[in-house]
């Protein structure tokens, strides 16, 4: 079993390498922290967002979260100069901030880069869609009421 939710990719704020600020290049993955597999990532930003200093991805998954799941992995990463791809900032989300059920939540979370100092904040939206069976239910099926004969 596992829960459905709809995840909006926002944007990125103050996101920095080599002391400069990214404005183009970026893109985030999304995996559980059961899983060491990338199971969504957004499109890479290749302009910069009319001259904001933020990426901006605008970008709607949805993602069938494993109830064993107690994170989120979100992880922005940014292509070099030179073609090379590096994580810039990652946020672990906690699953149980996003269970509200019926109403959309914006929320921010702080960015670490890979020596645990803060680079930046990431901006998603999160609705969940519901619990859904890997498998069909199984039970005992109703029956009408039916007199009995005698």
């Amino acid at each position: 079993m596992y829960h459905s939710l709809e995840i909006t990719i926002l944007n990125a704020e103050n996101l920095h390498m080599n002391k400069n600020l990214i404005k183009k290049n970026a893109f985030v993955s999304l995996q559980f922290d059961s899983s060491n597999e990338i199971c969504y990532s957004t499109k890479e930003i290749s302009e910069e967002c009319g001259g904001v200093s933020c990426p901006s991805w605008n970008e709607k998954f949805i993602i069938e979260v494993p109830l064993n799941a107690m994170f989120i992995i979100a992880d922005v990463k940014c292509k070099s100069s030179w073609g090379n791809i590096r994580s810039v900032g990652m946020a672990r989300i906690p699953v149980s901030d996003l269970y509200v059920q019926d109403q959309v939540q914006f929320l921010s979370y702080r960015l670490w880069d890979n020596k645990v100092r803060r680079n930046g904040v990431i901006n998603i939206s999160v609705r969940v869609k519901g619990l859904e069976n890997s498998s069909p239910a199984t039970g005992i099926p109703v029956v009408e009421d039916v007199p009995l004969l005698l």
